[in-house]
């Protein structure tokens, strides 16, 4: 199992999350690309930290949105969104070698990842650009979203995600942030539910029932209040059980 966290999303003088405390325990990164979260200076920081302890990394591609942090909705065209998520990559690629590292995956942010889970249009789009880009990366979806079917149609390998510190609902979709329960804090519920999931391929949704959910990775949001104590605790909850973690992809440059 993958352990990653969206990680890079400082801005300036505005510190979000404790990176160097969650590269010591992911196994890969989602960093930030400057659309809607970090700055240049300290996303290189970021990249080096992960290249230094073998984490892998991964391009966090969001919509051009730094006020909302890349969580509110967005219709850019086919024509704008291709070329936005190249030039995200393609930023982040420039980086990562200067860091000695490379961009091996590529997760959606915010509301451009929860969007293009089901909208085929902007689904298409982002396919498109990792096509034109280098077919080669390989993308992060919501498991059980008819994304990873799409992405597959098109050539692309994928990996199915699965979030601890969000609540889910009975079909499987993410709970809104807008609504009461929708972002889980204790650490020993979270490790609980990535156990039980792992163990029975079923989480707990908002209303009790079960949902089946196949994941090859597992995020806990670098900027959730006690993120490093939630993904510590994962983490040793599923070493506990013997689940070996590893990173989906080769940390290690080309």
């Amino acid at each position: 199992m993958d352990l990653n966290s969206d990680l890079g999303e400082s801005f300036g003088a505005w510190r979000m999350g404790d990176d160097a405390a969650m590269l010591d325990i992911v196994t890969s990164a989602n960093v930030a690309c400057g659309f809607h979260a970090g700055d240049p200076a300290g996303i290189l920081d970021t990249l080096r930290a992960a290249a230094a302890r073998g984490v892998a990394v991964g391009a966090h591609v969001g919509y051009p949105d730094l006020v909302g942090f890349g969580r509110r909705n967005m219709d850019p065209t086919s024509r704008e969104l291709v070329a936005d998520v190249i030039y995200q990559i393609g930023a982040l690629q420039g980086l990562a070698a200067a860091a000695g590292t490379r961009v091996t995956y590529v997760k959606p942010h915010g509301a451009l990842y929860n969007t293009i889970a089901h909208d085929r249009r902007q689904a298409e789009d982002v396919i498109t650009a990792l096509l034109e880009l280098d077919a080669g990366l390989v993308l992060m979806a919501l498991a059980g979203s008819p994304l990873l079917d799409w992405a597959r149609e098109r050539g692309l390998t994928v990996v199915a995600e699965a979030f601890a510190d969000r609540a889910y609902t009975p079909g499987g979709a993410l709970v809104s942030r807008r609504e009461a329960g929708a972002v889980l804090h204790d650490p020993e519920q979270v490790a609980d539910r990535m156990l039980d999931l792992v163990r029975t391929g079923e989480i707990t949704a908002i209303d009790g029932s079960r949902v089946r959910l196949q994941a090859d990775s597992i995020c806990v949001h670098g900027d959730s209040p006690g993120a490093v104590a939630m993904a510590r605790a994962v983490r040793q909850r599923l070493e506990s059980a013997g689940v070996a973690l590893t990173p989906f992809t080769d940390a290690r440059t080309a």
